[in-house]
C-alpha cells in the first residue's frame, strides 16, 4: 500500500474500512488465480482509474480562483526573499 492509499484510509470511518480491507484482500485472492496476461491488463485498468482519480483533483484545484497564479508567483520568488521561520518565531 502506499501513502497515498494510507492517507485516504485514514479519511474513511471504521466501519468503511472494514469493507475497503475486505476489497483488498478479495482483490489479492483474485490477482493470485490471474494469467500473467490478465494481470497486465488489470495493472493498465487499475492505472487508468488513478489517472482519472489524479485528474479530478487536478480539476478540483485548478477551479479555485487564483490558485494557479499564486503558485506561480511563488515559484517565481527568488529563494533569497525567503525568510527561515524559526528565525521569527523560535517559540514555534
Amino acid at each position: 500500500m502506499n501513502t497515498r492509499d494510507n492517507s485516504q484510509m485514514d479519511d474513511i470511518e471504521p466501519a468503511v474500512l472494514l469493507s475497503v480491507t475486505d476489497l483488498q484482500r478479495q482483490r489479492n485472492d483474485s490477482l493470485k488465480q490471474l494469467s500473467p496476461e490478465r494481470l497486465q491488463l488489470l495493472a493498465e485498468f487499475a492505472a487508468h482509474l488513478a489517472n482519472a482519480e489524479s485528474e479530478s483533483a487536478t480539476q478540483e484545484l485548478l477551479a479555485i480562483p487564483g490558485l494557479l497564479e499564486r503558485v506561480q508567483q511563488n515559484q517565481a520568488t527568488p529563494k533569497t526573499d525567503y525568510v527561515v521561520w524559526r528565525t521569527l518565531r523560535s517559540d514555534v
